[in-house]
């Protein structure tokens, strides 16, 4: 294999939700644990529009980021009143990330970190993470079961569900509540080789 630039992906960090005020604040929904670091004046980010959206293929610059009754809300470049900000309403931020010895942190990581690694539970391996989906809540692992092509499994990314993420060995330890793996009886009977009490 020939040497290659540095990597890079994309990362989605936020979303706007909706106008805020009439001087073309937009509130945010994070998707990054760093909004402070990340949304910082000058800080560019491409947006996720419909096709039709006159903000297709489109990028926005931050002017202003601050905290208003503990939501975060942002001020953008060319934004300066209310319409034009609920223009812009429900697009998606992504950043263009240098992923070359990228260090996310202790607990932190990126998708494109998880995407692939083995799960592992009691010292075996029980699948693969396939994909990450990242909800207001929290964060799910999208688990496919070895021995599996379609079944996928829902995982919350907690740390009393997944105590253990290890890049570098590619592998993450899951101790995931009874029945989250496997398929359910059908009935209430006990399973084959235990007594119901």
């Amino acid at each position: 294999m020939g040497a290659a630039g540095p990597a890079r992906t994309q990362l989605r960090v936020g979303r706007l939700v909706k106008a805020h005020g009439l001087k073309g604040a937009l509130k945010l929904e994070l998707y990054t644990d760093e909004p402070d670091a990340r949304f910082v004046p000058g800080a560019v980010f491409t947006l996720q529009v419909p096709e039709s959206s006159p903000w297709h293929g489109k990028t926005v610059t931050v002017r202003e980021f601050r905290w208003m009754n503990s939501h975060p809300v942002v001020f953008l470049a060319g934004i300066d009143d209310r319409t034009a900000a609920e223009s812009i309403v429900r697009a998606i931020l992504w950043v263009d990330q240098d992923v070359t010895g990228t260090d996310a942190g202790d607990d932190a990581w990126y998708d494109h970190q998880l995407v692939g690694l083995d799960v592992h539970r009691d010292g075996e391996r029980i699948g693969t993470v396939v994909r990450v989906d990242h909800l207001p809540a929290q964060d799910l692992l999208i688990v496919r079961p070895a021995g599996t092509a379609e079944r996928e499994v829902l995982v919350p990314f907690v740390k009393a569900i997944v105590p253990e993420v290890d890049v570098a060995a590619g592998r993450v330890v899951v101790t995931p509540p009874e029945g989250l793996f496997e398929e359910l009886p059908a009935d209430a009977d006990a399973p084959v080789g235990q007594n119901a009490d």
